[in-house]
């Protein structure tokens, strides 16, 4: 969705980039630029650079860069109208009319936002219709009270498969709206029916307070136990978490993270507002971000089961990349906090989190469940483990607790174990080491984008690409030049070749060749690689010069890989005229 370049600028320029990010990173100017820790990926060293003169963010670490409107979007997990809304709102300022197309995707969105509404609606209701009072005692079995079920929004999609079809078209919303709203699906016969039926409903609200999708339960044994939304133009299931929307309220000093949609509201319930769970899916690493940005500590209790204790090492991984503080919950005696907090109650469940461990106890708890400690052979293949588990503890201090630890478990001296961890230490170094210097032997590697979805086919093409762009950004004129001379066919990097073609069209239209004019147009990850490319800046110099070797350079490769050839001349004719006419521009 594009907005008008002058309302745009105005935005940009009551919304600087230091002042916006500085809300999220404490930043410490060094130099021209600003540094602080990646908000995006977990690390120690601040690598997160930001540029007060190009407006610019970029991550030495992970690779995420952009501008202002992008950080946001990341930051936010919004998309770019909704980062673009958010900025203004921030400044006071009124976003402008738009054109046909944009003003037909924002009421379309519009529409889809209404009709869930609607259907959450719909589904309330009907869950409260006197021929439902065996549906409203499932949740009155499950514990749960009328006032939690009405915030909630709890509701049923009655048995049928026309119900909520044909209660939506008596409000005026089409079947093609249904479809894209995730509510409805198609046989095979074209036949569109009711998605969810004969379920107990939960709706999916954004932190906004807009409703985005659904979790539909069954109330027997009968599979799929959850049947959950699709992905939709309004619902993105990895950016959102359930009951966000009301743990941002909460003044706890941690978020509990559980399972289900019946542990949340449970919890809720018991008091515990901070409760929040992933959607459908394994906890991703753009919902430990949204965490993040809400608390710095997170207590993970998913069930007692396999399944959920494999879930929660997962989650571990994840949630410490966003430095996490990260307890685990060990439940006992129930098989979820919903079945504990029934039997036991909310204290008997604060408890439990008081006495909640630290995730490296709770690691090892689980290491040592694989094995027989009480053999000789698996108490040698358990401290090995633990060993190797340790090495991942940054803290000297904290390993050596946990070593200590793991050597009474197995009922070995704490000097064995700090030796055995010293030993994997030491391994684990040299592998670094090793994979460092590979790193420094391979500058085809280095080259290469942080992505690697954007990865060169030709490196020494795609440098000389880089330096062009990074040339007409910072020297405009030079635009109407490299048309004449670089065809955009001979960009061997389909990215660059992207960015290429849209500097030309802008530029054609008077247009300003800058980050901002990029913004909402092209990918995050082509955004990311765009900010690398111009983070490094040009040196003063003869720009023009510069740009025809760069070109040069790139017209030889294409004569190499026989893009280019003169006409009935053989291609080593034609490298050889371009080589000579290079050493004579020399």
């Amino acid at each position: 969705m594009a907005f008008d370049r002058v309302f745009l600028d105005e935005l940009a320029a009551r919304n600087d980039i230091v002042d916006i990010v500085s809300q999220y990173v404490q930043l410490k100017k060094s130099g021209a630029n600003y540094f602080g820790l990646c908000p995006f990926h977990n690390e120690k060293t601040p690598s997160f650079s930001v540029s007060a003169d190009k407006q610019i963010f970029h991550c030495f670490g992970c690779g995420a860069g952009g501008g202002v409107i992008t950080f946001v979007m990341k930051a936010e997990g919004l998309e770019f109208p909704d980062a673009v809304r958010f900025l203004a709102d921030k400044a006071g300022m009124q976003v402008p009319e738009q054109n046909e197309a944009e003003r037909h995707a924002a009421h379309r969105r519009e529409r889809l936002y209404a009709l869930c509404k609607d259907a959450a609606r719909f589904f309330y209701d009907t869950l409260w219709l006197p021929e439902n009072r065996g549906v409203q005692q499932y949740f009155f079995s499950r514990g749960l009270h009328r006032r939690v079920m009405n915030r909630f929004g709890l509701g049923y999609a009655p048995d049928s498969f026309h119900a909520l079809l044909d209660a939506m078209c008596a409000k005026g919303y089409t079947r093609d709206e249904m479809m894209e709203a995730g509510l409805v699906s198609q046989s095979e016969k074209g036949r569109v029916y009711d998605r969810f039926r004969n379920r107990v409903m939960f709706p999916i609200i954004d932190v906004r307070g807009n409703v985005i999708a659904f979790g539909g339960r069954v109330m027997d044994d009968s599979k799929p136990k959850y049947l959950n939304s699709p992905e939709t133009p309004i619902f993105h299931k990895s950016r959102n978490l359930f009951a966000l929307n009301l743990a941002k309220k909460t003044k706890s000093e941690y978020f509990i993270l559980a399972e289900g949609y019946m542990d949340v509201i449970a919890l809720h319930q018991a008091g515990f507002d901070s409760a929040v769970a992933s959607l459908g899916t394994s906890l991703t690493e753009e919902q430990a971000h949204i965490i993040a940005r809400h608390t710095g500590q997170i207590v993970i209790s998913y069930d007692a089961d396999g399944a959920g204790q494999a879930a929660a090492q997962r989650a571990i991984d994840i949630l410490k990349k966003c430095d996490l503080q990260v307890k685990v919950l060990k439940i006992p005696g129930a098989k979820d906090p919903d079945e504990f907090i029934r039997e036991k109650g909310a204290d008997a469940y604060r408890a439990i989190i008081e006495r909640s461990e630290n995730h490296n106890a709770y690691r090892l708890e689980q290491l040592a469940g694989k094995y027989d400690l009480e053999d000789d052979e698996a108490r040698v293949l358990f401290l090995r483990d633990a060993a190797r588990m340790l090495t991942g503890i940054e803290s000297s201090i904290e390993r050596e607790v946990y070593a200590g630890r793991a050597a009474k478990m197995a009922g070995v001296t704490a000097e064995a174990m700090k030796n055995e961890v010293g030993r994997e230490l030491a391994i684990r170094r040299k592998r670094q080491k090793a994979q460092e210097r590979r790193q420094i032997r391979s500058p085809v590697g280095q080259a290469q984008p942080k992505d690697r979805t954007l990865a060169y086919t030709d490196v020494r093409s795609a440098k000389a690409e880089e330096n062009v762009l990074r040339l007409l950004f910072s020297d405009q004129p030079l635009i109407a030049e490299a048309e004449r001379e670089l065809p955009p066919a001979w960009f061997s990097a389909p990215v660059l070749r992207k960015i290429y073609e849209r500097v030309l069209t802008l530029d054609r239209a008077g247009q300003i060749v800058d980050v901002l004019s990029f913004e909402g147009w092209i990918e995050p990850n082509e955004m990311s690689l765009l900010s690398a490319i111009l983070e490094q800046g040009v040196p003063a110099g003869d720009h023009r010069r510069e740009m025809t070797e760069y070109i040069n350079t790139i017209r030889l490769q294409r004569v190499k890989d026989g893009t280019i050839r003169q006409a009935d001349e053989d291609p080593l004719l034609t490298f050889g005229r371009i080589k000579n006419k290079m050493r004579e521009d020399e």
